[in-house]
């Protein structure tokens, strides 16, 4: 959610019943804390924190975090047991999101409190596996509370995540949909009019890995580049990436070797990072919808309004609740010789 989970969208879910995470990861260094204290100043309610540690602030966040007692973080790559540990010994409640068994399991014994699992149909970074085969397999290799994501956006899917034993669902696009959304309107109109949830697919033309975005001119210009060509374009965008962010060449040197060597991603996802973040800036805050990138998970082709976040969450909560009563007020007969006629 970088560039989309700011601080007004973060109070605005907390004020209205949600848990909020602040997108720490696409804010520039030196604003961190500024804008943790911004969601505290909008609302006394709980919210956490999402980053992940091949940022180049992670130890601003990290600092910031602790500081503020944030009441949770929420991660991907990294961080490793030590700062977990220092986490947790704040009482900061720790979260990672992880797309697959193996990683649930890993992220549970370095110290997880919960998981959020993500199955294929989410948006961005995202894995093979669907939401209906994947949580179910987490739920059974983990002990601690698990929370769905990739494919919720109503109270029907709230119903059905706390049926198969999820303790809740965790959303992106349907919040990046509403109307505190900071997303560009011209972008927001472009959400709205995908209309067919095979359009906004995954590709692996951007970074090396698989992500899921609204298909638009720039990703397939992206998938029509040889591989020089890529490289060279990611070059270019570390540097205006990097200067931006106040790195030098070298520190934006350490910053990739350190993101290559930490779990395994590989030279090509490495070098194609850079490409990232300023294609999907240029989306979603500057709305170039042809020449940016529109991070977004299926469901986007299932929502035809913004809504604000109060009467969305207000809505889930009570589809979920009708969906739960209906389910409970049925009877299950015996054997089919007693079905009612």
């Amino acid at each position: 959610m970088g560039w989309v989970a700011d601080a007004r969208l973060v109070a605005a879910t907390t004020k209205a019943g949600g848990f909020g995470f602040l997108a720490g990861a696409s804010i520039p260094p030196g604003r961190v804390e500024a804008e943790i204290l911004a969601v505290k100043a909008a609302t006394d309610g709980p919210f956490g924190v999402n980053f992940h540690m091949f940022q180049p602030n992670a130890s601003e966040v990290i600092e910031a975090v602790l500081r503020q007692r944030v009441r949770a973080v929420s991660y991907g790559r990294g961080p490793d047991a030590s700062t977990i540990r220092r986490f947790k010994d704040a009482g900061i409640v720790c979260m990672p999101t992880v797309g697959a068994v193996k990683h649930a399991v890993k992220a549970v014994e370095l110290g997880a409190d919960l998981v959020t699992v993500q199955g294929g149909e989410g948006g961005g970074h995202t894995g093979a596996v669907p939401t209906t085969l994947l949580l179910p397999q987490v739920l059974d290799a983990v002990t601690v509370p698990v929370v769905a994501a990739g494919g919720f956006y109503d109270g029907r899917g709230l119903a059905a995540a706390l049926a198969w034993g999820a303790v809740g669902v965790a959303m992106g696009t349907r919040f990046l949909m509403t109307t505190e959304s900071p997303v560009a309107p011209r972008t927001l109109e472009c959400y709205l009019a995908a209309r067919d949830p095979t359009l906004i697919r995954v590709t692996t033309a951007v970074d090396g890995l698989p992500q899921r975005f609204v298909e638009n001119a720039e990703i397939r210009r992206l998938e029509g580049l040889g591989a020089v060509a890529r490289l060279a374009a990611s070059v270019r965008h570390a540097l205006v990436w990097g200067r931006g962010a106040g790195l030098t060449t070298r520190q934006m040197a350490a910053l990739a070797w350190r993101s290559m060597t930490a779990d395994g991603s590989g030279f090509a996802a490495t070098v194609m990072a850079p490409n990232l973040p300023r294609l999907v800036e240029r989306g979603l805050v500057d709305g170039d919808v042809e020449g940016g990138l529109m991070p977004s998970g299926q469901v986007a082709a299932l929502i035809d309004r913004l809504e604000s976040v109060e009467t969305l969450v207000a809505r889930i909560v009570a589809e979920a609740g009708a969906r739960l009563d209906a389910v409970a007020g049925r009877t299950v007969p015996a054997t089919p010789a007693e079905a009612p006629r």
